[in-house]
C-alpha cells in the first residue's frame, strides 16, 4: 500500500471496532488497510473481507499469504454479507465510497482529472455511466444529479449531457464546464455531478441501507459497528439507521406494567469523529470523512 492508499482514519477504527481477538467483516475491504491492521492488531483475529471489485484480487491474495486462514475474502457487494456469513462477528467495519485505487485508475472512469472511458463501476456488471446518461430520461437525470450531487445546475447539465451523450470522462467534463463556469474557490464545476452518476451507477445508497439492517442480526452481543463515510447523504443514513435503532421503546399492556426495552445499539459516537489536523496534512481524502460507530446491546431474536 502506498501513500495514495492510506486508510481513513484507521486509528479510531481500531479504537472503536477494538479487535482484541474475534471474527471481524470488512465490508469494503479495497487496499486492504483495515483488513491488515485487525490482523496485525492481535493473533487471534480473523477477517472475513468483501469486495465486488475484481481489480483487487492480488492485494487479497497478498493479505492471504501472509495471514492464511485467518484472512477470507469474497467477492461481492458488501450488502450480501448476510448470503456468506454462518456465524456472528465480533465487529463490522465499512468505509463507503470510492477508493483512491479506483479513482486514480484512468479506465475506470470515475474521476474528471484523468481521461478515460466514462464506466464508473465498481464491479463488471450492470450500465456504465455512459450508457446510464443515455438511457435514462432527462428528467431522471436531473433528479439523479440534484439527489446525489447536490447540484443546484442539475437541469441545465442534464440536457446537455443528453444532447451530447458523452462516452469519455473528458467529454462529459468539457460538457459541464461549457454549461457551468469554473468556481472560483479552485474546486471543479463537474465535480458534484461525477459523483452523483457514480453513486447512481453503483447503487450505493440502497447497499449502504440494506446492510446497515442486516447489521443486528450479524453482530454477536457486544459486537462493534463502525461506518467512515465520506457524503453527507452517506453520514445521513448512518446516522438515522443508529439514531432509530438505539433509542428504548415503551410497550404497553393492559394486563401488565409498562415494559421498556433498550434499542438494539448503544450508540458511541454522539457526533461523528473528524480527522485531526496531522492525518489532514498526510492524507487529503480523510478532509470530508466521517466515523460512526456502535456496539451491540442484545442478542439478536
Amino acid at each position: 500500500m502506498n501513500a495514495a492508499h492510506i486508510p481513513v482514519l484507521l486509528g479510531e477504527v481500531l479504537k472503536f471496532l477494538s479487535p482484541n481477538g474475534g471474527v471481524f467483516v470488512d465490508g469494503t475491504f479495497g487496499a486492504g488497510g483495515y483488513t491488515h491492521a485487525i490482523l496485525s492488531a492481535n493473533q487471534n483475529n480473523r477477517v472475513i473481507a468483501f469486495d465486488r471489485d475484481p481489480i483487487i484480487s492480488p492485494i487479497a491474495q497478498k493479505i492471504k499469504k501472509d495471514f492464511g486462514n485467518r484472512f477470507t475474502f469474497i467477492q461481492d457487494c458488501f450488502s450480501s454479507m448476510s448470503k456468506h456469513l454462518t456465524q456472528q462477528v465480533d465487529g463490522i467495519v465499512l468505509d463507503i465510497g470510492v477508493s483512491s485505487m479506483q479513482i486514480d485508475t484512468p479506465e475506470r472512469g470515475f474521476s474528471w482529472r484523468f481521461d478515460g472511458p466514462l464506466d464508473m463501476r465498481m464491479g463488471n456488471q450492470g450500465p456504465t455511466a455512459a450508457e446510464l446518461i443515455e438511457a435514462l430520461p432527462e428528467s431522471q437525470l436531473a433528479d439523479i444529479l440534484f439527489r446525489y450531487g447536490e447540484e443546484r445546475q442539475s437541469r441545465k447539465i442534464a440536457h446537455a449531457l443528453k444532447e451530447a451523450l458523452p462516452k469519455t470522462t473528458t467529454e462529459m467534463a468539457s460538457v459541464i464546464h461549457h454549461v457551468m463556469p469554473r468556481p472560483k474557490d479552485g474546486s471543479d464545476s463537474a465535480m458534484r455531478s461525477f459523483q452523483a452518476l457514480r453513486i447512481a451507477v453503483n447503487n450505493e445508497l440502497d447497499e449502504l441501507e440494506q446492510t446497515l439492517l442486516q447489521t443486528p442480526k450479524l453482530l454477536s452481543p457486544k459486537g462493534r459497528l463502525v461506518v467512515v463515510s465520506f457524503h453527507s447523504l452517506e453520514d445521513r443514513i448512518v446516522k438515522d439507521f443508529l439514531n432509530s435503532h438505539s433509542a428504548k421503546s415503551v410497550h404497553k399492556n393492559k394486563y401488565a406494567s409498562e415494559k421498556i426495552e433498550d434499542g438494539l445499539f448503544q450508540i458511541l459516537t454522539r457526533k461523528p469523529v473528524l480527522a485531526d489536523s496531522d492525518e489532514l496534512k498526510q492524507n487529503p481524502r480523510a478532509h470530508s470523512a466521517k466515523l460512526r460507530a456502535a456496539q451491540r446491546t442484545e442478542v439478536p431474536a
